[in-house]
């Protein structure tokens, strides 16, 4: 009988950033070879609520700093690391993530995207992209997640167009 895995999820939260034409923000990891493409996601801190963990990850992240919380995710996403990657990543101490999702309109202008706004940058690039093509862009273990995320979220793709007209 195959043993459970026993460690437990960090908690973190994911940002869709949504501009005026309703894609989405993506960025290119800055870690990973080859085509790993992701949304802005991160810890939790202790004590901080979720809707201030996203807005600061995404600062962190990104630099963006004018972005209003839209919609949050109905329920927590989870995903499993690669073994591989469980056993050295946040000193092994977790199996993968637990994640509360927000959407979120970008209010700002391009200029104010700054991928080295802190000095540990995650992304080297980043492009809008339409929400449905974000599974394909996605590193596999996190495909399903992004799967959810993109059914859970794909009614404001519209709302974020009407929004700007």
């Amino acid at each position: 009988m195959p043993r459970k895995n026993k460690k437990s999820y960090r908690k973190g939260v994911g940002a869709v950033l949504f501009n005026a034409e309703g894609k989405v923000f993506a960025g290119k990891r800055i870690d990973t070879p080859g085509k790993a493409w992701q949304l802005p996601q991160g810890g939790i801190d202790k004590g901080e609520k979720p809707r201030h963990a996203v807005l600061r990850e995404l600062a962190e992240e990104t630099g963006i700093v004018k972005a209003e919380i839209i919609a949050k995710s109905r329920k927590w996403f989870s995903y499993d690391l690669p073994k591989d990657i469980a056993a050295t990543l946040w000193k092994g101490r977790y199996r993968g993530q637990k994640q509360k999702w927000f959407a979120l309109r970008f209010t700002g202008k391009e200029r104010d995207i700054d991928l080295k706004a802190t000095s540990h940058a995650e992304f080297c690039s980043w492009k809008w992209v339409d929400l449905e093509t974000l599974p394909s862009m996605i590193v596999p273990f996190k495909r399903g997640l992004y799967e959810a995320i993109v059914k859970e979220f794909k009614h404001l793709v519209k709302i974020s167009k009407n929004d700007s007209q």
